[in-house]
């Protein structure tokens, strides 16, 4: 678990994978893996249905604007376009305060 201390940013990924899907679970393992090597990443959060839901933390919003940019993720993301998402949000928020019950 990351460190609590707010603020902090989180960024909230909610889409609906194309019938294509062919390659995505490896991607997106890959992409956490990446994920976790980059400046200000704090940790990660994720769940998939009918509807996938990632939300990912970050120290400043600069720390995102660089994961957005980064080479590797810049491929999955043209990948995502083209194959992968029938559609897909993302809105970054900022974190002022957390709390919890119990251990994930």
């Amino acid at each position: 678990m990351f460190s609590k201390n707010t603020p902090y940013y989180a960024v909230i990924f909610t889409s609906k994978l194309s019938k294509n899907d062919a390659g995505y679970e490896d991607m997106a393992k890959q992409m956490v893996a990446l994920a976790k090597t980059q400046k200000g990443y704090l940790g990660i959060d994720s769940a998939r249905n009918d509807i996938g839901i990632t939300v990912s933390y970050w120290e400043k919003i600069e720390d995102i604007i660089l994961w957005k940019a980064q080479s590797e993720h810049q491929l999955a993301q043209q990948k995502g376009q083209a194959t992968w998402y029938e559609w897909y949000d993302v809105k970054i928020c900022k974190v002022e305060q957390d709390y919890q019950f119990g251990e994930k």
